[in-house]
């Protein structure tokens, strides 16, 4: 494993996470507990794509199993996509 396959690495290449969430009110569920992380400054949902996904932007390095765990404390699943291209 790597620095950058096991963190969110700060700035605004963020990190794409999928998850098995459907609607709205589960996607905002989800938005709340991962900006509880301490670093994250934003999330942003792509609820075009199937199934969901959202990006997560940190102001410093973030661990990807803490975000994993958040979500799933509120009883869905988390997946991170492929690393970011440069």
């Amino acid at each position: 494993m790597s620095l950058l396959s096991e963190n969110v690495i700060p700035g605004n290449h963020g990190k794409v996470f999928g998850t098995n969430a459907e609607n709205g009110e589960d996607l905002d569920r989800i938005i709340e507990a991962v900006r509880s992380v301490k670093g994250v400054s934003d999330v942003i949902i792509d609820e075009k794509k199937y199934p969901k996904e959202f990006k997560v932007l940190t102001s410093k390095l973030v661990k990807i199993k803490t975000i994993e765990k958040r979500v799933n404390a509120i009883g869905f699943h988390t997946v991170p996509t492929g690393l970011f291209e440069l």
